[in-house]
């Protein structure tokens, strides 16, 4: 699946979309497929305090459990419920329908510290 354009990236592979006053954060399509089928998604809390550099959840497959990671400071201030039912959907659409949670963020400048689509894909 091509790397959407409208985002930053973690080599860690999660995304960061800027959405009006916040950011929507996900896991990429390219971490989806490696881990296979995910069966679990743990995410923080809704008003939860998220740091940059720091782990925020975990997703759990069949094959492995990888930290979820914040390229952003701010506060959590939605989860995708729907994951705790349907966690597959990170594996049948991690750009959209998969995302994890909302933050609005401390300082939106740190954005421009993360990866470029380009910049993503050439390091995948």
């Amino acid at each position: 699946m091509p790397v959407p354009q409208d985002r930053k990236y973690l080599k860690t592979h999660e995304w960061f979309k800027p959405e009006g006053d916040l950011v929507v954060v996900g896991i990429t399509d390219h971490a989806a497929q490696e881990l296979t089928d995910i069966t679990f998604v743990q995410m923080p809390k809704v008003g939860t305090k998220i740091s940059a550099g720091q782990s925020f959840g975990e997703v759990e497959s069949v094959k492995a459990t990888s930290e979820i990671y914040s390229g952003i400071d701010g506060e959590v201030v939605e989860i995708n419920e729907e994951l705790s039912s349907n966690p597959g959907l990170i594996n049948s659409d991690a750009f959209n329908a998969g995302w994890i949670i909302k933050v609005r963020p401390s300082d939106t400048s740190q954005l421009e510290k993360l990866l470029s689509p380009g910049d993503y894909e050439n390091f995948i």
